[in-house]
This record gives structure tokens, sequence and C-alpha cells, in this order.
């Protein structure tokens, strides 16, 4: 045996370990077949929506893209209300917990966030409709009166109070927790090297949390807004519950007129559909597919691009 064969050492495969790895390797499969079946159906599916004559499709809309233009617009619109209002919401209240709030209450808000998180998306959607929809109808018209100069808020109001903006206030809600769990987590793993040196060098509380904590969560910030993003644009049932939807383009928050979004309308029509209206909602979930892909692409790649970044451990 000669020098150099007698210092290489070869680990030896064990049965346990083949199994995992191949294993692993068949899970990850899985997940790729199913999503690439998942693709192919909605192809193949949505065909007749799109090279439909005019006339044949629902709204006597000219051609597919006319018809699921609104409802792209009024699904955007939507989750970007829901997400001005829940990011600024979810750190403050994550960085309440991590850095802020006595052991104890921390702990009981962590567990309180993570129930949240647990509450069915029918259920947020009755609540929004019963509840937060009446309530908000006085608080709306108020605004409508004395800051019509605001381009939003003109145009008449609703009476009942169920509009995108209250859509959107339910969204905030149902994704604060998810977010809200991501960040806490991100902020606590800040090293402590970094706030103990800022903290040493005289900066206060604050100080040290927007020049140490925020850089370090900063990708994992966008990681859970994208998180929150991407349930905010599937969310259905809390949409078609609170929504008295429209085929309109409006940026208006008070009005009785809302644009729908893919997942409401998919929602109420499908039961009646049939032929190509059948095929144009399927069509539709493939352009919601397409644009939540598109935004979790652009997720990773501004979180890869400062995956370089670590602190001292």
């Amino acid at each position: 045996m000669t020098t150099e064969s007698a210092g290489r050492i070869t680990a030896k495969i064990r049965r346990g370990d083949r199994v995992f790895s191949t294993s692993t390797v068949i899970a990850g499969s899985i997940i790729l077949a199913i999503l690439a079946a998942v693709a192919i159906f909605l192809v193949v599916q949505s065909f007749p929506a799109v090279v439909a004559k005019s006339g044949t499709l629902p709204n006597a809309a000219p051609n597919f893209w006319v018809y699921v233009g609104p409802l792209i617009f009024g699904t955007i619109w939507a989750a970007a209300l829901a997400m001005i209002f829940a990011v600024p919401i979810s750190i403050g209240v994550a960085l309440f917990i991590s850095h802020y709030a006595p052991r104890r209450i921390a702990q009981v808000l962590g567990y309180i966030i993570d129930l949240l998180a647990a509450v069915p998306s029918v259920v947020f959607g009755l609540w929004g409709a019963n509840v937060l929809a009446p309530a908000l109808a006085p608080f709306y018209a108020w605004l409508n009166t004395n800051a019509s100069w605001f381009p939003l808020f003109q145009g008449s109001v609703s009476a009942t109070g169920r509009t995108i903006l209250t859509v959107a206030i339910v969204l905030a809600v149902m994704v604060l927790p998810i977010m809200t769990a991501v960040n806490r987590e991100i902020f606590l793993q800040t090293p402590r090297l970094h706030e103990e040196a800022a903290l040493a060098l005289g900066a206060t509380r604050w100080e040290m949390i927007r020049t140490a904590v925020l850089p370090f969560a900063r990708p994992g910030i966008v990681s859970a807004s994208m998180l929150g993003l991407g349930r905010a644009l599937g969310e259905t049932m809390a949409v078609a519950i609170v929504l008295s939807p429209a085929v309109v383009y409006s940026f208006l928050l008070l009005t009785p007129q809302n644009p729908e979004t893919i997942a409401g309308n998919i929602a109420l029509q499908f039961s009646e559909a049939s032929g190509v209206g059948l095929s144009s909602l399927i069509a539709s979930g493939l352009v919601l597919f397409v644009v939540t892909f598109i935004v979790n692409a652009i997720a990773r790649y501004v979180v890869g691009r400062r995956k370089e970044f670590s602190g001292a451990n």
C-alpha cells in the first residue's frame, strides 16, 4: 500500500444515508413534476379562451386580454393596497416583540401572532363583510366630504362600506401574522456583536436598530413581504365575500363599483361556467400563476443580491 493510498480515507456509505438521499431526490422531483403538470394543465385548458372569437367570451369581451385586463388590475391593486398597510405594521410589531417588549409580553404576543395565522380566510371574509365594512362606512363618507381633494377619495361613496379599501384592510390583517412571524425571527438573528457595538458607540436603541438590525434583516423583510404579497394576490374567499365587484379600471377607494380580482372572479363564476367561459376562468388562473411566479422570482433576485451579507458571530 502506497503512502498516498494509505492517507486517503473513504467514508463508508451506509444504507440509511442512501435511503435518505434517494428519498430527498424523489421528493424534489415530485414537487417539480406537480408544478409542471399544473402549468401544462393550465396552458392546455386556457387555449380555447385565448383564441376565442369576439363575442364568445364572458362580458362580451372582444378578446381574452380585454376580459382579463380589469381582473389583473384589480388583483394587483388590492394586493398593493394591502401591502401598504401590512408591511410597516408587521415590521413595527416584529421590532416591538424582538427588541422592546418585556420577555413575558413578547411571548404572549408571539403566540397570538402565530394563532392568527391559523384563522381560516372565510372567517376574515365574514368579519370584513359584516363587521368591518358597516363600521367603516361613516368614516368613508367623512373622508369623501373632507378629503376629496385627494383623488383616490373622490366619487360616490358606497353606503355598505364594501369597497376595495375594505378588502385591502382585510387582506392586510390576513397577511400580517405570517409577515410578522418571519420578520420577528429575522430580527432575532441579528448578530449580538453588531448590536452591542452600536450601543457601545453611544447609539440609542432606535439608532442601533436603524444601523445594525434593519440592514442585516433587509433580505428577510423582502422575503416576508413577498410571502405576504403572494397570499394577498391569491386570496379568494375573503375577497369574494367582502367585495362588490365590477368590470372596471378604477383607482377610487370608496365607490360602490370596484375592480374584481382574478381569484374572486373564479370563485364566483366557476360553478356556473362552461365551454369558453370555463376556459376563460382557467386562463385567468394561468395569468395569476404567472404573476405570482414573477413576484417570487423578483423576491429571490432581491434576496440573492444580499446573500453575501454576514455579520460577526
